[in-house]
């Protein structure tokens, strides 16, 4: 005879029971609030407001158009502006606006740079460095000018020029004889030119000048 299982019956799970905060009263939520600090409030009342100098911000306006002028590279017009501003209460921008004016006192000194784009304006700058000497310096723009102006007899007999009172006795023959050919009265001119002193006792310079004179010739007398 077989036995019977019997089924344990399952007991019925317990709901869980959700506690509950005391309950607060209206009264008690109304004193929390009260005591409560207000933070924002508290924060602005905590930082003070700036109060500038008018005549400090003026000096700082007058600064600020200085330094404008001065990156313009308009250095006289910010000098007068950085003088304006020693005047001022401002210690601190008085040192700047010192330094800064020695600086503009400086750039002031210095030359303005030659901007030279034409042939003639080459050669007007190559003729005002030989009258000081500088005979490279002349050498170069005129080297420049005669690239510009090829034809131009004027540049070449200015080589000449130089090529003379540096000792360089062919290349001083070889630029005149372009500029005579260019300009035939370069002969004349030349002959009484006392750049070319060095060049008396070459006989090629003699036949240049005096083309019409037998070879072999004594030379005649350069300057009158």
């Amino acid at each position: 005879m077989v036995k019977k299982k019997h089924k344990k019956k399952k007991r019925p799970a317990r709901k869980a029971v959700a506690r509950r905060k005391p309950a607060r009263s209206k009264a008690t939520a109304r004193a929390r609030r009260k005591i409560r600090p207000r933070r924002h409030s508290a924060a602005k009342a905590a930082k003070p407001q700036k109060v500038i100098d008018p005549k400090v911000a003026q000096a700082m306006r007058v600064y600020e158009e200085a330094m404008k002028q001065f990156n313009r590279q308009n250095f006289r017009r910010a000098l007068v502006e950085f003088e304006k501003v020693l005047a001022g209460p401002s210690r601190e921008l008085a040192e700047r606006a010192r330094v800064h004016i020695a600086i503009c006192e400086q750039r002031m000194q210095r030359p303005a740079p030659v901007r030279l784009r034409t042939a003639d304006d080459h050669y007007h700058y190559a003729v005002s460095q030989i009258n000081l000497a500088n005979y490279e310096d002349a050498r170069l723009h005129l080297e420049k000018a005669r690239k510009l102006s090829p034809k131009s007899e004027y540049i070449h007999y200015a080589l000449a020029s130089v090529a003379a009172l540096t000792g360089e006795a062919d290349e001083a023959l070889e630029c005149l004889t372009k500029a005579i050919e260019l300009r035939p009265e370069n002969r004349y001119h030349a002959r009484n030119d006392a750049d070319f002193k060095l060049l008396e006792d070459d006989v090629r310079f003699q036949e240049l000048l005096h083309p019409d004179r037998p070879v072999g010739a004594a030379p005649r007398a350069l300057h009158v």
